[in-house]
């Protein structure tokens, strides 16, 4: 029997525990591209796609941040 003091924790984490459980699936399923489809693509070990690869994540995130703030 739930308390009903306890059903608004109960329902909160219910949502928690499937949010964690989608961003689990979807990295294992991002780790698993990258383990066994990324060796075959032959991308060019340059200068310029190292910083490519290391600096798109962080300017992604910055416009998404930007534009979320920019529309409340």
């Amino acid at each position: 029997m739930v308390l009903p003091q306890y059903s608004s924790l109960l329902i909160f984490m219910g949502s928690s525990i499937g949010f964690v459980s989608k961003v689990l699936i979807i990295s294992a399923v991002l780790a698993a591209l990258i383990k066994y489809i990324g060796p075959s693509l032959e991308i060019p070990a340059t200068p310029s796609n190292s910083l490519i690869a290391i600096l798109s994540p962080t300017l992604i995130m910055a416009i998404l941040l930007i534009w979320r703030n920019w529309r409340t």
